[in-house]
């Protein structure tokens, strides 16, 4: 739970560094921001979670 928080605002950060760049637009920006709020709402979140959390521990190791 406390990687979440890092994590939405490091994959904030690359939502605005691809905008700014221009490569991706932003219909695609609102759809896949979107989509993850849907996603978080179904039953898959706690498996992604649990992903993110590991994933955050590897990290972690190094």
């Amino acid at each position: 739970m406390i990687a979440s928080v890092p994590a939405a605002l490091l994959l904030a950060a690359v939502v605005i560094v691809l905008l700014r760049q221009r490569t991706v637009g932003i219909g695609s920006a609102l759809a896949c921001t979107t989509f993850g709020f849907c996603l978080a709402s179904t039953g898959i979140a706690p498996a992604i979670e649990k992903l993110l959390t590991a994933l955050a521990g590897l990290a972690s190791l190094g």
